[in-house]
């Protein structure tokens, strides 16, 4: 498993663990939560649910522990799913079925929802209500059940996939960045608390730097330099044992890992620092097309390693003298 993946995992113990119940944990993002702080609590005063939600960006930045809050803070549980798992109108009933007033419907990567399911959430969004047919042909009827008031809270890495008609249905849209090192290294702190870990405070700057501006590759980084400094020192997580182990895990002093520097190098040298097609990296490298879009390249053209361009992506100089490679002449 790549350290450094920033694609959402299974939920597991650790994270489950780690995760934030509140804004007051919640460290971070600080522009969003004081803002929703605002719409919550005019919600509240109003009795009335929140407006649905819609939280985009790169992966790994707390859209779901951001939703699991909302719940928590409105008061109501949180009933999760993901968009490719909903593919019939069935799947979609059964979890409108089980909402109750004031609870959260949490739809990760919505915007692979399939259109005709897009068509059901329609009116259940607006007007609290779910219109589906039900019955084998020639018995098909209309049915319409009435749902009570719910906010649903979509996450995606995409959104300029999302249909105009269902991202205009969502009452706030907020974009989550890259986290400030600071910020990293405050988390790291509490995540070494709850693990029960002692981290020193240079030791989670360093991993803080490294971290590529994500909370989740930063809390995953902590637990395998753990498993380092459990076995080859003093179960303490210092700047030694801290450089040590990410060495041997590849992360350089810039959060690039193996895959990286392997994408990079491969436009350089199949493809002569570019243009080159995703679809054709993607085959040269054996990734996914939306791997690379949606966990390799947002970092990389975030520090100025990767230019986009209509002919295709282009290395540019920076990322050249990171690699200690000779520009190209062809190159920008």
């Amino acid at each position: 498993m790549r350290v450094l993946t920033n694609l959402k995992l299974n939920e597991d113990q650790f994270e489950l663990t780690i995760r934030p119940e509140s804004f007051i944990e919640y460290i971070g993002q600080k522009e969003i939560t004081d803002n929703l702080k605002v719409f919550i609590g005019a919600a509240k005063k109003r009795k009335e649910s929140l407006d649905h939600v819609l939280l985009y960006g790169p992966p790994g930045l707390g859209k779901t522990t951001l939703a699991h809050i909302i719940a928590h803070e409105m008061g109501g549980k949180l009933i999760a799913a993901s968009g490719p798992s909903i593919e019939k109108s069935g799947d979609l009933a059964a979890l409108l079925s089980t909402l109750e007033a004031g609870d959260v419907l949490f739809i990760d990567e919505i915007h692979r929802l399939p259109c005709y399911i897009e068509e059901i959430l329609y009116p259940a969004m607006e007007d609290y209500t779910l219109e589906i047919m039900v019955g084998s042909d020639g018995k098909k009827r209309h049915l319409k059940v009435d749902l009570p008031p719910f906010t649903l809270v979509g996450a995606t890495t995409r959104v300029g996939d999302l249909s105009s008609p269902l991202r205009n249905r969502f009452g706030i849209i907020l974009k989550l960045n890259y986290y400030h090192p600071s910020d990293l290294a405050i988390i790291l702190n509490r995540t070494g608390q709850v693990l029960k870990v002692e981290v020193d405070q240079v030791a989670a700057v360093e991993l803080a730097n490294r971290s590529r501006g994500t909370p989740r590759i930063a809390n995953r980084l902590l637990k395998r330099v753990s498993d380092f400094a459990l076995v080859m020192g003093n179960g303490i997580i210092d700047l030694e044992i801290t450089k040590l182990a990410l060495t041997r895990l590849q992360v350089d002093h810039l959060g690039l890992d193996q895959t990286d520097g392997e994408l990079l190098k491969t436009i350089i040298t199949k493809f002569n620092g570019g243009p080159v097609g995703v679809d054709a990296l993607a085959a040269v490298i054996g990734e996914e097309v939306t791997t690379i879009e949606d966990v390799y390249e947002p970092y990389l053209l975030q520090r100025g390693f990767l230019k986009r361009t209509k002919r295709g992506r282009i290395v540019t100089t920076k990322a050249y003298q990171h690699l200690g490679m000779e520009p190209l002449k062809n190159e920008s």
